[in-house]
């Protein structure tokens, strides 16, 4: 019976974990569902299909393409993909604009995903995220031309239309700077 009271210790902390781990999954659940309920949201205001209705190729984890287009009615500068991970934006092949070009480092990148990211950095210090769920991002390019803009861990509904909007005016406007 004494070795069974020792081990009572490890027992509890061992129901503890898997407590906090269950829990865990739940939030994350959760977490996704309402993200599937703001893509949908996002998409009706854009007159597409709701994002349950979007078929994925089972080969590659992207869903259909968002396009996001030089004003309202313009042409389509580049496509947004959204996963649970990230937002990935692909210019179109015929846009050759560098990183230089006004407003992306200053508008895009250094006030709306920088503001995330010091937010994110805030919330590590308090403890509430962990430093690998920080908002970050990478940018390809083809030589000095963008190609590709992947933001990851944008972690909050919220953030993927003001990524999506921002990135269409950011790039409209660098189009526009380019052309000058």
């Amino acid at each position: 019976m004494g070795n069974t009271e020792e081990k009572i210790p490890e027992i509890l902390e061992l129901k503890e974990r898997i407590s906090l781990q269950i829990e865990k999954h739940e939030e994350e659940i959760e977490f996704l569902k309402k993200n599937l309920e703001v893509l949908d949201s996002i998409l009706k205001q854009s007159s597409f299909t709701k994002a349950s209705a979007l078929k994925f190729n089972t080969k590659s984890p992207q869903q259909e393409s968002i396009p996001l287009k030089r004003g309202s009615e313009g042409d389509i500068v580049a496509n947004a993909y959204v996963t649970p991970e990230q937002v990935s934006i692909i210019l179109n092949e015929e846009i050759g604009i560098n990183d230089d070009t006004p407003p992306f480092k200053s508008f895009f990148l250094d006030r709306i995903i920088g503001e995330m990211k010091r937010k994110d950095t805030d919330e590590v210090e308090s403890g509430k995220i962990s430093p690998e769920s920080v908002i970050d991002y990478v940018i390809n390019k083809n030589g000095s031309n963008i190609r590709e803009i992947i933001i990851r861990n944008y972690r909050q509904k919220e953030r993927v239309k003001e990524i999506i909007n921002t990135a269409a005016w950011s790039l409209t406007r660098m189009i526009e700077n380019s052309e000058k």
